[in-house]
């Protein structure tokens, strides 16, 4: 449920600031339409409740499902029939044995023995890891090279997202301690969510089985696709975006309770247990969540994302793709958060956990695994 928050009294000085400083970055908030941007919170124009209520955020929900669509068109050929149709009728697309059994066991091994630099993010008793490899690393580790290059895994996220560009690709670890010692934390991940405002990928290859008390990925089948009823929804919430109570969907990432989705027209969130070595790729504009934890867990897997702007007229031409770019994206992507960090521009909740094994306990948390 998106909570809206009573109107709250505030230093008159701080509001003549905050005025002052939306009039002089107007013209840069206004263009921001054209893009992904989609913080109520931190964009007047996009969290005005006089446009919202003319229709703004509606209007921009439409245009990138239309846009979406008509570019996916393009990029059919890139994936099979039945994975097409297992998309529209989902949201996600769920592939069993993916990889041959030799590359799986090479996959595995490779990440048992090497160490790597590593970026922890903790989000209530839960840690988030990357490990960073990047092309200068790959001839070192031939199992994860030929996972990681298998084109069925680039091109369904390029299909699912509509983007014919570089999907990032990295080896992620989430750590997590039992929901019962977690009480009173806030992970973010644990609350029935969509990321964006737009059709946008996620996989996980999962390289150890998932099961019900490992805090398995939930997806609400079909919500990929807007029902006029959460159209409805969704620009109730922008009409009075200024009073939402909850950091993550005031920032444009709607929370919503099970109990919810029915009115929506929609079913209940379906667990993702797994055996090792499935593949899931999600339309994550669709409500999902990282279910509970209710032991320690440890769940280790191949993740990729690929977001690009919603209203592109085309597929390709992705800055990313560039091969200087492409072949060392990963650490691109930290150098970047550590300059945006210096400059104050906002602060990356990356931080570095050194080098070590991928799936070595994070000293982040203050429980180590039973």
């Amino acid at each position: 449920m998106v909570r809206i928050a009573q109107p709250a009294a505030h230093s008159s000085r701080r509001q003549v600031t905050m005025k002052i400083s939306s009039v002089l970055l107007s013209p840069i908030y206004a263009l921001a339409l054209a893009s992904g941007a989609k913080s109520f919170a931190d964009n007047p124009v996009i969290g005005s409740k006089w446009l919202n209520k003319k229709g703004l955020h509606e209007k921009r929900v439409s245009l990138a499902m239309r846009m979406a669509a008509w570019r996916r068109r393009k990029l059919e050929n890139l994936v099979a029939p039945d994975h097409r149709r297992q998309y529209a009728e989902t949201g996600f697309v769920k592939i069993e044995n993916f990889l041959s059994p030799e590359v799986f066991a090479a996959v595995t091994r490779e990440l048992a023995e090497r160490d790597f630099e590593r970026y922890d993010m903790k989000q209530g008793a839960t840690v988030t890891r990357r490990a960073i490899i990047d092309d200068s690393d790959l001839e070192t580790l031939p199992g994860f090279k030929a996972a990681r290059n298998d084109p069925r895994l680039a091109n369904l996220l390029r299909y699912v997202s509509s983007h014919d560009g570089q999907p990032l690709l990295v080896v992620q670890i989430v750590m997590a301690l039992p929901s019962v010692v977690a009480a009173g934390s806030t992970d973010p991940q644990t609350a029935l969510h969509s990321d964006t405002f737009q059709p946008t990928a996620k996989a996980w290859l999962f390289l150890r089985d998932v099961g019900e008390e490992d805090g398995p990925f939930a997806y609400v089948p079909g919500s990929h696709e807007m029902t006029p009823q959460r159209l409805a929804w969704e620009r109730g919430i922008s009409e009075n975006a200024d009073a939402i109570e909850n950091i993550y969907s005031a920032r444009g990432s709607l929370r919503i309770m099970p109990d919810e989705l029915g009115a929506l027209g929609y079913g209940q969130p379906v667990k993702m247990t797994v055996k090792a070595n499935t593949l899931i790729v999600a339309d994550t504009h669709g409500f999902h969540a990282r279910s509970p934890s209710y032991k320690t867990t440890t769940r280790i897997e191949i993740y990729g994302s690929l977001r690009r702007n919603p209203f592109l007229p085309f597929t390709g031409l992705h800055i990313a793709s560039l091969p200087f770019i492409a072949s060392g994206m990963n650490r691109w992507i930290i150098s970047g958060m550590r300059l945006r960090s210096k400059l104050g521009i906002k602060g990356s909740p990356w931080r570095d956990a050194g080098l070590g094994k991928a799936d070595e306990w994070s000293k982040r948390l203050d429980q180590p695994p039973a």
